[in-house]
């Protein structure tokens, strides 16, 4: 028997554990539990009966598999109520209160889109603690930022008007977990306003690219971070002076790697990268813009993400002086970046063709500054043996040397030369890929960018 507060003294742990593999027991059969967990509260209020409720240990890989205690239990099943059991609080206050009128000691506000009662912070404090004060500021810490909800992003309580009680805020379950505990997985976000970035997946590998050993040396060290930060933070002096996270810049013209560096990095570690779009991001009016990428900084804090933001000058470029109140705002946000990068505890990757560009600030905060330049006539070689079809003929004129000795183009355009070849090799039926088709594309991917064509 658990001998906790008097009022949750007759809740208590069976010896039956709910885990992913071998579950006893459902979600609901959980929710029936706790449907007659709230009874008895509301009965011991109304009424002074106290009678024994028993509630099987709930274990779940949503919550990293870790031993729930009892309160965090209640207060887990309270905020998960609306999405199983709409109404639920409701019939239960009709039942005590049948004429109608409110229960405020209970707590719990209407919401926009619903017509039942959602439970705040007060409800959950209801449940545990009844009216006790004493007991209701102990429980209290659940809703702290030093709680495991709250740094693991779990559960947290709305922020309220200046004013009024934290603990009126509603009760918010991540989004992204109540999915994993209704239907078994996370999906991923949808594209859109309220979250502005994009995923980023490839099928390729690392030896797919083709990069100096200088840049691959110092992608090394990124590498590094993501496969052994965790055990070195477990070093109590390294705790506590290692910065959260690694911030990287990849700089160089476009077409040489950059987001496929990015993009192999989350495949190795299967961790999700994704790329922010700066134009859903990017606002005239004031603070819009850090709105939208706090929308993205709070959804990745606590998932492993890689953030990748591509063209970051345009985000991360230099602080002006300040001759206008539109220099002022623009400043601001470039600090609030700054802040916002260095306290993400995971890998954020900004992606530019000038160095020169980024604010000078940010550059002293980066853990790597790596350099992707065009590729050497050595590394082209490379990249049209690795673009070249495995079922697809080649005539005896196609020197792969020569083109590589010949145009100085980036990875990017040497893979759209040889798919522009592929094409038309199918279109005009050619009996194979000839010398001639793939200058002809480089001279077209050459003529979009406006190069001299020798």
């Amino acid at each position: 028997m658990w001998n906790g507060p008097k009022a949750v003294r007759q809740y208590y742990y069976m010896e039956q554990v709910m885990t992913v593999k071998n579950s006893t027991l459902t979600l609901v059969d959980y929710f029936n539990y706790f449907e007659k967990y709230v009874a008895a509260a509301f009965a011991r209020y109304f009424h002074g009966e106290d009678y024994e409720v028993t509630i099987p240990e709930w274990r779940h890989a949503a919550f990293g598999d870790r031993q729930l205690t009892p309160e965090e239990t209640i207060v887990l099943l309270c905020a998960l109520t609306p999405h199983l059991q709409a109404g639920c609080f409701d019939r239960i206050i009709q039942q005590y209160l049948p004429e109608g009128g409110e229960f405020a000691s209970f707590g719990g506000v209407k919401g926009t889109n619903t017509r039942y009662m959602l439970p705040t912070g007060d409800t959950a404090l209801f449940l545990l603690a009844g009216e006790d004060a004493a007991e209701r500021a102990a429980y209290s810490s659940l809703f702290s930022t030093s709680h495991w909800f709250w740094k693991e992003g779990v559960l947290w309580l709305e922020t309220v008007k200046e004013g009024e009680p934290r603990s009126s805020g509603r009760l918010i379950f991540s989004p992204e977990i109540v999915e994993q505990l209704l239907e078994g997985k996370q999906h991923a976000p949808a594209f859109g306003p309220e979250f502005p970035a994009k995923r980023l997946e490839t099928s390729q590998h690392w030896d797919d690219l083709v990069l100096n050993d200088t840049t691959l040396e110092q992608i090394s060290d990124v590498r590094a971070w993501l496969h052994y930060q965790e055990r070195a933070l477990k070093d109590p002096v390294l705790a506590r002076k290692a910065k959260p996270g690694y911030r990287a810049l990849f700089y160089g013209s476009s077409g040489t790697g950059k987001t496929l560096a990015a993009t192999l990095l989350g495949k190795e570690l299967q961790r999700e990268v994704y790329r922010i779009d700066l134009s859903q991001v990017v606002s005239k009016y004031i603070g819009e813009t850090e709105k939208n990428l706090e929308k993205i900084f709070t959804k990745a804090m606590h998932r492993n993400w890689i953030l990748f933001f591509d063209e970051a000058d345009s985000l991360f470029g230099k602080r002006s002086s300040v001759q206008s109140s539109n220099d002022k705002y623009a400043n601001q946000e470039v600090s609030y970046l700054l802040q916002r990068v260095e306290d993400f505890p995971g890998l954020v990757v900004l992606a530019t063709n000038y160095k020169s560009n980024i604010d000078a600030a940010f550059l002293r905060r980066f853990n790597s500054i790596i350099e992707f330049p065009l590729p050497e006539a050595e590394e082209r070689v490379l990249l049209w043996q690795k673009a070249m079809p495995a079922t697809i003929r080649t005539d005896d004129t196609v020197n792969l040397l020569q083109l590589a000795a010949k145009y100085p183009v980036s990875g990017a355009t040497i893979n759209q030369v040889v798919y522009y070849a592929a094409l038309q090799y199918y279109h005009r039926h050619l009996p194979a890929i000839s010398q001639e088709l793939l200058i002809a594309g480089v001279q077209r991917e050459l003529r979009k960018e406006d190069k001299l064509l020798r």
